[in-house]
């Protein structure tokens, strides 16, 4: 449904069920630490029974960019997967309704020196992000450290995205839609990082091909254009939540030297490349429920 068939009024029946949904993420913002996590791997083993669709493309992505595992690995990591983005609901939960300052004790920020220095230098910057089920955690985790803006796709439901805009704007600066180019250009010419996520597939008219796992991925070109427009710095970023599943890493790599090259597909895979190595440390807490793959050369047929 586009956002032009919702009514107007957010006191419409047909916004309720969002109330409710925003009136639970708060609730759960404030759950004990513990009864987080329970409440999130049920929440995703659940989704793992009751949605066979997404089951299909998380075993489907899984034995892709997976190829060396057996069938009983293979599907403990499509359990771990959903459990994660499980308890990445709860995560989002509390990024969006509490003050990340109540989990700095939980975080450890490494490569801050590489952020430090562009900004010391007065220079904006491209930070590349990944999407983990953490994503929206670990960018108010990040807020304690460094302020940033974010690039992101309206929702189209209204409610549910002022909902989510608002929260943003706890710890970010300004959020772009991912269709404003100019916008997050002349943010980052004006000396702001700007927080960017090319890992999704955004169709043949975005994108060229190239390597991610091995396969040919369809992979934006908008990473290289934004830097060739601003000639800041790309800041590749990491986050994830440890094994202990109660504290969190981030981390800065140093910023990505001779980028953009000139060549959209060295270029593209070349940020593939980092993104890939950034999954493979912690690949169940990666979003395999997006169609990674949908996108195919010619004759290449439709994997899911």
């Amino acid at each position: 449904m586009s956002r032009k068939d919702y009514p107007r009024s957010f006191a419409h029946p047909r916004y309720w069920p969002v109330w409710l949904a925003i009136g639970l993420m708060h609730v759960a913002a404030w759950l004990p630490w513990r009864l987080k996590l329970w409440l999130g791997k049920a929440i995703g083993l659940l989704a793992m029974r009751l949605v066979p669709r997404r089951r299909h493309i998380v075993e489907t992505n899984l034995r892709l960019c997976f190829p060396e595992l057996g069938e009983d690995r293979l599907q403990r990591l499509v359990r771990d997967t959903f459990v994660a983005n499980g308890i990445g609901l709860l995560e989002t939960a509390t990024g969006w309704c509490r003050d990340p300052e109540h989990l700095r004790h939980r975080v450890t920020f490494k490569g801050q020196e590489h952020m430090a220095r562009v900004q010391a230098e007065g220079k904006g910057a491209l930070i590349i992000g990944v999407h983990f089920s953490t994503l929206d955690l670990g960018a108010a985790l990040h807020s304690l450290f460094f302020r940033a803006d974010a690039v992101y796709r309206p929702h189209n439901n209204p409610l549910f995205d002022r909902f989510m805009g608002r929260s943003r704007q706890d710890y970010f600066d300004a959020t772009l839609d991912r269709r404003d180019l100019r916008g997050v250009v002349r943010r980052i010419k004006e000396g702001h990082a700007v927080w960017y996520s090319p890992d999704q597939d955004f169709g043949r008219h975005a994108s060229v091909f190239a390597p991610f796992f091995g396969i040919e991925a369809a992979s934006v070109r908008l990473t290289a254009k934004i830097a060739r427009m601003t000639g800041a710095p790309v800041m590749p970023l990491i986050f994830h939540r440890n094994p202990d599943d109660r504290t969190y890493t981030l981390e800065y790599l140093p910023p990505l030297e001779g980028f953009p090259s000139g060549d959209e597909v060295a270029d593209a895979a070349r940020v593939n490349a980092f993104i890939e190595g950034a999954i493979r440390k912690h690949p169940e807490q990666y979003l395999w429920l997006h169609r990674r793959f949908k996108t195919r050369p010619e004759g290449e047929p439709y994997p899911y």
